[in-house]
């Protein structure tokens, strides 16, 4: 084979690096990268499919399923919305069928679901320090299936099963304020401003997609996965692997509340 001309050489070097970085540009600007909320994965797993994934972790914030997933979704959630409340046992049962996704429960009490939200949120986060994340979650599924919701709350005579002294206490002190309040003041600084709304990780990379507001079909999410996924091309140059992105707003589901 005859060789290449060197000059030849020089002319594709020359217009192969500004190509490269036009590409990686092009990318910047279409994923709109910022700098993501800092996210801790820690969390007591309670999927039946946890397969002695890793020794138990402890929240909040709370996770569901398998503590070594790839992948995490966080809901940013309103225990008096009523979209949260028909879309929890939808994207419990998605996480179900998921073996690299695991869920991360995220406080957001809307000012007009107060003050039955944050109240709400106080009791998940109360049987959550008293029983582990079993109670937690077995509470935020009690508080949707007995809220009135819109703000109403729960009815006066409505008791969480297994109520005991510790949980009284805890709902005495300001613990599960702190908690709230952190939650919801980090997702603000992130421009979450409605509930549900879902932020997929990628534990591998640090990577993140931030979802369109509202409730998101199962199809929708593995896509997000796919596409969250295909962003690591190291085919590309290296980049900081703390970084944020939001998705187009074309996802399926009814506006959020």
């Amino acid at each position: 084979m005859r060789p290449t001309n060197p000059s030849l050489r020089g002319t594709l070097r020359r217009f192969a690096w500004p190509a490269a970085v036009a590409l990686v540009l092009l990318l910047l600007l279409t994923w709109r990268l910022t700098a993501p909320p800092a996210t801790d994965t820690s969390g007591d797993p309670v999927s039946p499919d946890s397969h002695d994934a890793g020794p138990p972790p402890v929240g909040p914030p709370w996770h569901y399923g398998r503590p070594d997933a790839r992948f995490t979704v966080v809901e940013y959630a309103d225990l008096e919305c009523p979209y949260c409340k028909a879309y929890f046992p939808v994207l419990k049962q998605w996480i179900d069928t998921q073996a690299d996704v695991n869920w991360q429960w995220h406080h957001l009490p809307l000012p007009i679901h107060e003050p039955a939200a944050t109240r709400g949120a106080r009791l998940a986060e109360c049987a959550g320090e008293v029983g582990g994340a079993t109670a937690f979650w077995n509470a935020i599924a009690w508080i949707h299936q007995h809220t009135l919701g819109g703000g109403q709350g729960l009815p006066a005579d409505a008791r969480l099963p297994g109520s005991t002294p510790a949980l009284h206490e805890c709902l005495e002190s300001t613990r599960p304020d702190i908690v709230i309040r952190a939650q919801a003041e980090e997702a603000l600084q992130t421009n979450v401003v409605a509930t549900p709304t879902l932020r997929l990780i990628d534990n591998h990379t640090g990577r993140s997609l931030l979802l369109p507001a509202g409730p998101i079909e199962g199809d929708a999410l593995l896509s997000a996965v796919d596409l969250l996924a295909a962003s690591h091309d190291d085919a590309l140059p290296a980049e900081p692997a703390s970084e944020t992105a939001e998705m187009p707003t074309n996802a399926i589901g009814d506006p959020p509340r």
